[in-house]
């Protein structure tokens, strides 16, 4: 949507900020601008198009990239901080390839050299303004279909919105309670993030996925659980759940590491939902982890995405039976058989059961009923920093 379509259609005039330390440039490029029908604010330095961004919708911003202070990279990373749509021209007379790779990172439209033809300006805007119009309405259109998990499309945003959780990360736990003693045995760690475009575990995860970043969520992950284990009540077990790919990673068999210090007090859950095919060598990576003290879990039994795949490649220590077995159990009497068969089979097996998603006392006393010891849900405590307090 260029400005006079805009003005044609009775919609405000787009509104550009200029920022360039070079005064003369701006009023040159203002009137040229202006001439097509822009509305147009100017700065001479990054500071003052920080504050003037922070105040005022723009929808495009040209900025010199070599300046004074604030430099014109700095002022796009701040942006993208608070808005990830926005067009962000970068304009220089000193390309180079450092300055170029970081505008890409952080999303930069374009990266325009010095001089500039008027003809090519209003074209370059033109062009950026259309872009962020673009932008807006994929944006309305995901929210009324409710993919969330698909609202930020963009490499670059995603990138930005990803340091933002990672600085945002979180650790909450869950408590495992051994009914027989009336005692928590263990705590499981779910990761929570402050930043709102990444609102629950399985869109960081996707998101990470998508950059090539999971080792790196994972790596915070394990490192905050650790820590946070030096304060957990005596006796209790921490129950870390592993993405396939990070059994890849050859910081999760490095003794030196945090979690690897604790390892005979850490259970290692692998979702039975998530594929193990082209995971090289699992049977000797598992056989590693088990050597330096980790126990090992199958998560989500019964709900897998090939049967029992995971139990038999894993051999686990410990399976946790899906939520979705659970749920009415005091009501169903085929979810009762099949529980009772598993904690039977679990008994001759050596294997600990853990039963997740108990949320009513019914439910709790059918499963106990049934062979069920171990116990996790909302019944007993949501999850909570570390350490919530239990219901027994």
């Amino acid at each position: 949507m260029g400005a006079d379509l805009a003005a044609s259609n009775g919609e405000r005039a787009p509104r550009v900020l200029l920022v360039d330390d070079e005064v003369e440039l701006l009023v040159v490029w203002r009137k040229v601008l202006e001439s097509g029908g822009y509305q147009v604010d100017t700065a001479e330095d990054g500071e003052t198009a920080e504050a003037l961004f922070k105040r005022h919708r723009y929808d495009v911003i040209a900025t010199d990239l070599t300046m004074p202070g604030m430099d014109g990279i700095e002022l796009l990373r701040r942006i993208r901080e608070i808005d990830l749509d926005v067009p962000v021209i970068l304009i220089t007379a000193a390309p180079s390839l450092e300055s170029a790779i970081e505008a890409v990172e952080y999303g930069a439209l374009k990266y325009v050299l010095k001089p500039v033809r008027n003809k090519d300006l209003l074209e370059t805007i033109g062009k950026a303004v259309r872009l962020r119009k673009l932008a807006q309405l994929k944006r309305e259109a995901l929210s009324l279909v409710g993919a969330q998990n698909r609202e930020i499309g963009d490499p670059a945003g995603l990138e930005v919105t990803m340091l933002s959780a990672l600085d945002k990360l979180e650790i909450h736990y869950h408590p495992i309670v051994q009914w027989s003693g009336r005692r928590v045995m263990a705590y499981e760690a779910l990761v929570r993030s402050g930043e709102s475009k990444l609102p629950h575990p399985g869109a960081l995860f996707d998101a990470a996925e998508r950059l090539g970043r999971v080792h790196e969520l994972s790596r915070a992950i394990r490192r905050q659980a650790a820590a946070a284990m030096a304060e957990a009540p005596d006796g209790c077990l921490l129950f870390l759940n592993l993405h396939p790919s990070d059994l890849e990673d050859p910081e999760l068999y490095d003794p030196e590491q945090p979690i690897a210090q604790i390892a005979e007090r850490v259970v290692l859950e692998v979702t039975e939902r998530s594929s193990l095919e082209g995971i090289r060598d699992i049977t000797r990576k598992v056989a590693k982890l088990r050597e330096m003290g980790f126990r090992i879990a199958v998560d989500d039994l019964g709900a897998g995405y090939a049967g029992l795949t995971s139990f038999s490649l894993l051999e686990p220590e410990v399976v946790k039976l899906d939520m979705a077995l659970v749920r009415g159990v005091d009501g169903s009497p085929t979810k009762q058989k099949v529980i009772q068969s598993m904690a039977r089979l679990c008994r001759e097996m050596g294997v600990e059961m853990v039963v997740e998603g108990i949320e009513t006392d019914a439910e709790r006393e059918a499963v106990v009923e049934l062979g069920g010891d171990l116990l996790q849900g909302y019944l007993f405590a949501k999850p909570g920093p570390a350490f919530p307090q239990v219901g027994l």
